[in-house]
């Protein structure tokens, strides 16, 4: 999720967000040759760690959906080589004087696969499908900032009360709630892709196989075997068609870094992430490309069981965490450890760095932890902790820093976990449901801003999965969302990640990046440090 603007820090793409894992499959041609094509053709073989979730803009929020739709499909923006919205669908737009009403005039040229016009009524017909409280989708909170949006989601609005207004069938009027600085970024996420609203209309599983599937971006869906590959081909009716060099992109689903790594050794990949062990010999490399991505690795905890309602003990394990050698010796990669929860690069008015600003808030103090600790305790009356289990997803870096934790927790404080690990789908729903006592979480930022992180946590959001709730906390995400001056509006959000820190339903550990080995003669492989990833420009010789 989702979403001053950036630096910034760490992963996109292949290191998780709400943290994903997949099945084990080759992604090699099969015998019947529906694999990569042959000939001079280029096409780039990347990994996709595992089976997109799903290819609806409104309901595929994960990166193993998103990063391959961001290349099937195009909104009214479109961030740029220098990570900020350039015109794609709309060409152009006007903004009303107190910034609240947006009028995108769209391409004459910009056409659906298969044929089709892309009109004002393909978003309309997307954005209140993403808002409509029936659809469920996870990402629906990002259509909050339009007018009515939030009503509308909540069950207590409808249709005609959102401010999105077809003027004729190339002019698009949004309406907002409030001023909002860094709208046009929003709409570069997916969750505002248009949809052809004939082609949903008559079939609304459109999205499920290559052979119904109708986008609007740089590539063609020409292929999918499910829970195996994907195959693209350049889409030549898209507007900007001349820009993409690639004829295509073959895309395999193996959900194991040495696995990737070890087909990249053969050729077989393009790209692929470094296996932690590998880290001291690669990482320095000519081909490592590394960016910057704002997000965050952290451990929810779960404020409803024993014994983290107690605020205390919650602090205890978090200072207990030493977040510097998780970073260096176990994730490696050159990745930052985390001190607080907003990622560095994001900059207020007067250019200082959030991070910068707000200093360390969560910082290792194996002393400090042990008297919270025995503080804890004895609030509750324990002679001994009820018994806690870490629970993570299934993947072999997050069993190391559940593992180094786990360490941690019996060294530094005297506390034995047992962990558990479940399947990414398994996990979720656990974690949704509050099943977990202390569990992994991933966030990667839907939109280039701090407010997009520290909304998650106000109480009902679906990203919050804790069980807490704070009044004072969720009074100032308000006012972090609607304030028009910038400096007041940066002052609340400061607060909020203070009071955060003082009530610790969550603890911080690193930051990520994005970090990826290429193949001779790859080039511009486009990776956001806020957004997808975009293979429109991307080359191989």
């Amino acid at each position: 999720m989702k979403k001053g603007l950036l630096y910034l820090m760490g992963v996109l793409v292949f290191l998780v967000l709400a943290a994903c894992t997949a099945n084990e499959s080759t992604g090699t041609e099969d015998e019947n040759g529906e694999g990569e094509k042959a000939g001079d053709e280029k096409i780039l073989q990347l990994n996709n760690g595992e089976e997109p979730t799903s290819f609806d803009p409104a309901i595929g929020f994960d990166n193993v959906s998103w990063n391959a739709l961001n290349n099937l499909m195009e909104g009214l923006t479109r961030l740029g080589e220098d990570h900020t919205p350039q015109p794609a669908v709309a060409e152009k737009w006007d903004v009303s004087e107190d910034g609240t009403t947006y009028t995108f005039y769209l391409r004459e040229d910009a056409n659906w696969s298969n044929g089709d016009p892309v009109v004002a009524e393909d978003f309309i017909y997307a954005w209140e499908r993403l808002l409509n409280p029936e659809t469920g989708s996870s990402a629906g909170f990002l259509g909050y900032f339009i007018k009515g949006g939030e009503a509308f989601n909540s069950g207590e609005g409808s249709t005609e009360d959102l401010g999105i207004t077809a003027v004729d069938e190339k002019t698009l009027e949004v309406e907002l709630e409030n001023p909002t600085g860094f709208f046009l970024h929003v709409l570069t996420n997916p969750a505002f892709f248009p949809v052809n609203h004939q082609v949903a209309a008559e079939n609304p599983e459109w999205h499920t196989e290559a052979e119904s599937f109708v986008g609007n971006g740089p590539f063609k869906l020409e292929f999918w075997e499910h829970d195996n590959e994907m195959i693209f081909t350049k889409n030549d009716v898209y507007w900007d068609a001349d820009s993409v060099s690639l004829d295509g992109v073959h895309w395999a689903m193996v959900n194991d870094t040495n696995t990737e790594y070890q087909m990249f050794e053969r050729g077989e990949l393009d790209s692929a992430q470094i296996p932690a062990e590998l880290s001291d010999q690669i990482i320095d490399g000519d081909n490592v490309q590394i960016v910057d991505q704002g997000g965050l690795e952290f451990f929810r905890f779960n404020v409803t069981e024993e014994p983290f309602q107690n605020k205390h003990i919650r602090k205890a394990f978090a200072l207990a965490v030493d977040q510097d050698n998780i970073a260096e010796y176990v994730v490696k990669n050159k990745v930052k450890p985390a001190y607080g929860y907003i990622s560095p690069g994001f900059t207020n008015p007067s250019s200082e760095d959030f991070r910068d600003v707000n200093g360390d808030l969560v910082s290792f103090d194996p002393e400090e932890a042990k008297q919270l600790l025995e503080k804890g305790m004895k609030e509750e009356g324990y002679d001994e902790l009820p018994t806690v289990t870490l629970s993570y997803n299934t993947s072999d870096l997050n069993k190391e820093v559940a593992e180094a934790i786990q360490g941690m927790l019996s060294e530094n404080i005297g506390v034995d976990v047992e962990l558990e690990n479940t399947e990414w789908n398994v996990f979720l729903e656990d974690q949704k449901a509050l099943n977990h006592q202390l569990s992994r979480s991933s966030f990667l930022y839907d939109y280039a801003d701090p407010v997009n992180f520290l909304e998650s946590f106000i109480t009902g959001s679906y990203m919050n999965r804790t069980g807490w709730s704070n009044e004072q906390y969720d009074k100032l995400i308000v006012h972090a969302k609607s304030q028009a001056d910038e400096a007041k509006r940066w002052e609340y959000m400061y607060e909020a990640e203070k009071l955060l820190a003082e009530e610790m339903p969550l603890f911080p550990v690193r930051y990520y990046n994005q970090v990826e080995v290429l193949q001779e003669g790859v080039t511009n492989i486009l990776r956001h440090p806020v957004g997808y990833l975009d293979l429109k420009y991307a080359d191989k010789q």
